[in-house]
């Protein structure tokens, strides 16, 4: 009997479907990593070690993965394929909007992560010196990615507060 047999994951598996072509959301992706990493140079400072390593976020409802890499020099975030996974230091896996309001500054890492509704694999460390870095920035990274885009962005980002705060209710 394995590991994962005696410690299910509450976390759902990624559903096949239709590929999704990601060269769209690169674009995107590097807009939004450039922008926070110039507005917020002394985050890289709380990284240590861990600046320029690669991560891997793992939206478990999603068709995709975002590798991470927090440089100062060349932030990078792009969306990946599930099968073509790149070497990392360390995993963060969990639903979408669990994620989302963890960048939102709206839940506690460690309540997800000690009801299982977040799972870390790799090195530890990476991920703890990740977060604070994270906490390093004033405010909301969603909103401020929200205001990129102005009032579609804005829309975008107060649907996914609705849905989150929809399935809190739902599951409280």
């Amino acid at each position: 009997m394995s590991n994962a047999d005696l410690h299910p994951s509450p976390l759902p598996r990624p559903r096949p479907g239709l590929p999704l072509p990601l060269f769209l959301l690169q674009p995107l992706l590097a807009r939004v990593v450039r922008r926070i990493a110039a507005e917020n140079p002394r985050m890289f400072n709380r990284l240590g070690p861990w600046v320029g390593r690669d991560y891997i976020i793992d939206p478990v409802d999603m068709p995709f993965l975002l590798h991470l890499r927090p440089d100062p020099d060349a932030p990078l975030m792009r969306a990946v394929s599930r099968r073509h996974l790149p070497d990392h230091v360390a995993r963060i896996s969990g639903r979408f909007l669990d994620l989302l309001e963890l960048v939102d500054a709206d839940l506690d890492g460690d309540a997800l992560f000690f009801s299982r509704d977040l799972v870390i694999e790799g090195n530890t460390e990476a991920v703890v010196s990740l977060r604070n870095a994270l906490d390093d920035i004033d405010g909301s990274i969603a909103a401020r990615v929200a205001d990129m885009h102005g009032a579609p962005g804005r829309a975008t980002l107060a649907g996914l507060r609705r849905m989150a705060e929809k399935r809190k209710a739902k599951t409280a």
